[in-house]
């Protein structure tokens, strides 16, 4: 079961809203779904993304991904120090 990360950092600008994420391995954000997509980058360490029967590992090498409106995923760290940032508008 993944445990809910460390929100360090909730930036708003120009209508975009970051929330940067602080986790140690097995923490993250567990599976949800919400009306609204969202980016999400990973800047260190590492974390699988999952969403309907998907999995992607991502590092600060992955290319960002698209979480769309109302489908359900859940992103878990895979290593301690792991910094991931989701972003939306």
């Amino acid at each position: 079961m993944i445990q809910l990360a460390t929100l360090a950092h909730n930036v708003t600008y120009d209508g975009a809203t970051l929330n940067v994420y602080h986790a140690k391995k097995g923490q993250g954000i567990p599976r949800h779904s919400h009306g609204y997509a969202h980016l999400t980058v990973c800047h260190a360490g590492s974390c699988a993304v999952r969403k309907e029967g998907k999995e992607l590992i991502m590092t600060k090498d992955t290319q960002p991904i698209n979480l769309v409106a109302d489908g359900w995923h859940e992103i878990e760290a895979l290593e301690d120090g792991t910094v991931f940032v989701n972003v939306f508008a």
